[in-house]
């Protein structure tokens, strides 16, 4: 896909934290796990009966699109993350390609809205049908206590909290593993239809039930931006980025590939469209004695791990914000000891908590995927843009085609979006206008 190029050694090859507020302790394998872990995370385990109402059993098809347009935008951001290694991603991408500042701050925005919609809808996942298991709470008091918890852990530190996504995303993939394992003991027992897994519904045209559904399945892929606002705190990030981020969304796309076939081998795609909890009624399916209270604590599990690594994200991309001027300087304060962006993290956890009052699942699951097409644009702009600024140390070099395609890509799925999801996204646009409007005439003062 790409190839390196090669100046002087520079600044990204520090592993002892010079030159930044932050700490250098992600490994190349704890990077991996980070972002396997966070694209792992519950699209696959609650959006599969959504996917199997767009194109019937042939799940695996809008996956596999899914994926390589994910790995089309990964190309740039392999190369920008590697060549300014920096907290704040797009958003200061952005700031070097394009030099307005009003650019900057709605391409961070977006990014921002993005990860804490995306946890507020984790949390509303984490405390609906998979929690009542265990426990019957009320939802929002039972998402709020949430994202408190994972907002005292992304405090702790950096290393707690990717040493804890090592654990958690061991778990959510042996759930995905369950899956595929005990549908081929339900083949291997005579049982099952793997023939479904080239059905679509009738009445649809194939190409365009895949593209409708690439809509849905990219959800499943999105999280491996989030990996860009950690890039300060990655030991080596020229070499071991792209490595990590590449393998972990192949990684990825092999097991939901798999559970794909499995699940329309298994279950009639009506079947899989009328369940809330797909993945646990495929499992049921098998009459393999797996118990419920299992699969749900390892769905909880993988809910609680995606809502983790997004809230390391956005504050850790307020953060980068705040040190370039973008927001309040007060989000860029550290605890002395942990050096943790505390502030930046109050923040963005009492942000989704907010948002926790608000939306559905599936409008907030597709509002983030339209936020982030428009921050998946500017960052393959900025690629080609910043052609023009050479570093003096080694980076990685995407091919100039990969992200002139990540632009088209992402202007087709921008083109299957709902009026709906429109709307809500230009709310939050809105808002983010008056914010940046008040920030300038703050700073002027």
């Amino acid at each position: 896909m790409a190839s390196q190029e090669t100046a002087l050694d520079g600044a990204t090859g520090d592993e002892t934290g010079t030159g930044t507020k932050l700490k250098r302790n992600i490994t190349g394998p704890l990077l991996y796990l980070f972002i396997l872990g966070d694209v792992l995370g519950a699209g696959i385990y609650a959006l599969m009966g959504e996917l199997s109402a767009d194109v019937g059993g042939a799940l695996w098809a809008p996956l596999l699109l899914a994926l390589l347009l994910a790995l089309l935008t990964a190309g740039s951001y392999a190369e920008l993350v590697t060549k300014y290694p920096k907290a704040g991603g797009a958003a200061v991408f952005a700031e070097r390609a394009f030099r307005r500042p009003v650019v900057s701050f709605l391409v961070g925005f977006c990014m921002l809205a993005a990860g804490v919609t995306s946890a507020a809808g984790l949390a509303l996942a984490f405390s609906g049908d998979y929690l009542t298991t265990f426990i019957d709470v009320p939802p929002v008091l039972a998402a709020v206590v949430f994202l408190a918890l994972i907002g005292c852990l992304n405090a702790r530190g950096i290393s707690e909290s990717v040493k804890s996504n090592v654990v958690m995303t061991v778990i959510e993939l042996s759930g995905l593993l369950i899956v595929m394992i005990t549908v081929a003991i339900m083949v291997g027992g005579g049982r099952g239809d793997i023939t479904r897994t080239g059905q679509f519904p009738d009445g649809t045209t194939p190409a365009l039930a895949i593209l409708s559904g690439a809509i849905v399945a990219y959800y499943s892929f999105v999280g491996f931006e989030t990996s860009a606002n950690v890039a300060e705190e990655i030991r080596n990030p020229s070499r071991v980025y792209p490595t990590a981020l590449f393998g972990a969304l192949i990684t990825a796309g092999v097991v939901y590939a798999g559970v794909g076939i499995a699940s329309a081998t298994a279950l009639p795609s009506e079947e899989l469209a009328a369940s809330s909890g797909p993945l646990l009624a495929v499992v049921s399916a098998t009459g393999v004695s797996i118990p419920g209270w299992l699969f749900s604590a390892i769905a909880l599990v993988a809910v609680a791990n995606g809502a983790l690594l997004t809230m390391i994200m956005s504050s850790r991309l307020a953060y980068g914000m705040a040190e370039h001027g973008l927001l309040p300087g007060v989000l860029a304060r550290v605890l002395p000891q942990r050096r943790t962006p505390w502030v930046a993290i109050v923040v963005t956890t009492a942000v989704a908590m907010a948002l926790t009052l608000v939306g559905d699942l599936a409008t907030l699951a597709e509002t983030v995927v339209l936020l982030l097409l428009f921050v998946f644009i500017a960052t393959n702009l900025a690629v080609l843009v910043l052609r023009r600024d050479p570093v003096e140390h080694e980076h990685f070099r995407v091919w100039t085609a990969v992200p002139v395609l990540g632009v088209a890509s992402c202007v087709l799925l921008l083109t299957q979006q709902s009026a709906k999801v429109w709307l809500f996204a230009a709310i939050l646009l809105a808002v983010g206008a008056v914010l940046y409007a008040g920030a300038r005439v703050a700073t002027r003062r």
